[in-house]
């Protein structure tokens, strides 16, 4: 699919939504940019064949296949391409809820991200290229989706400033996720989660934290709101209180505010939005 180039820019963005894809697209031959004011929006530039030199911060990075660089908005910087050629593809991105999402994945910094090529990040920009030519009318929405996906996926696998990628530690934890993602409409709590693991919830909640950077308890709190959302898309039918109690949530209004807290919209929204 990749044999020309591709651009998606979406000029009229909303602004309220959690998250937003503003651009997205491939270079074949990349271009030499110099943005003495940085760019609006998130960016991520990811290279897929050739090498770039980009500077930003007073550093120059080398910008080799497999190796990519998340900018924060409006960071100074400039790239150009080293040799005959540099293909790169990359996002632009921002929304209400942009900055507390990646700073909950830890990833709300400008930095080099290493060892990408065997994983599935160009796969993911090739299907969020698909979505758009076929079905233009609901993919900003759909966008979003792809987005968040790619970002957990950079979180848990990419090397940042040659540092070991999350997923070295995962093994740790993945019994105890895979567990969670069987019970997470029971009620479970901390307690059940160490004894069932034959461990101490002082343990458990650190080894959570030092993983994938939060507690057990957020973990499951998120993974149900995942759940509800899967839920109310597929089945726009359901009343939010049975989907409330599908989950793992016994309460309506604590179900609300939860996922109003944790998604910066009400799932009544989220709904309209999606459905």
């Amino acid at each position: 699919m990749l044999n020309k180039k591709m651009r998606y820019q979406f000029i009229t963005v909303e602004d309220s939504l959690p998250l937003f894809v503003e651009s997205v697209g491939y270079n074949p031959q990349e271009m030499d940019f110099l943005r003495t004011r940085g760019y609006p929006y998130y960016h991520w530039l990811l290279t897929i064949d050739g090498e770039g030199k980009f500077y930003f911060d007073g550093q120059e990075y080398s910008l080799s296949k497999g190796r990519g660089i998340l900018l924060k908005p409006y960071t100074p910087h400039s790239y150009y391409t080293e040799g005959k050629r540099w293909s790169t593809v990359y996002i632009t991105f921002g929304g209400a809820s942009a900055v507390s999402i990646l700073e909950s994945l830890k990833l709300n910094s400008s930095t080099m991200y290493t060892d990408l090529e065997d994983l599935p990040f160009l796969s993911i920009i090739l299907d969020m290229f698909q979505k758009v030519e076929t079905d233009s009318e609901f993919s900003k929405l759909e966008l979003s989706s792809f987005l968040f996906d790619y970002l957990i996926k950079l979180r848990t696998y990419g090397k940042a400033n040659n540092q070991l990628s999350l997923s070295h530690y995962y093994g740790k934890v993945r019994g105890i996720v895979e567990w969670l993602e069987s019970v997470y409409a029971e009620d479970v709590t901390l307690s059940d989660i160490a004894s069932t693991f034959h461990m101490s919830p002082q343990y458990l909640n650190r080894l959570f934290r030092d993983t994938l950077a939060v507690s057990p308890y957020s973990f499951l709190i998120q993974l149900r709101i995942s759940k509800a959302k899967e839920i109310m898309v597929q089945n726009p039918d359901i009343p939010l209180k049975t989907v409330a109690i599908l989950v793992g949530f016994n309460d309506l209004s604590y179900f609300v505010a939860t996922f109003k807290r944790r998604e910066g919209i009400t799932p009544r929204k989220y709904r309209e939005m999606y459905v």
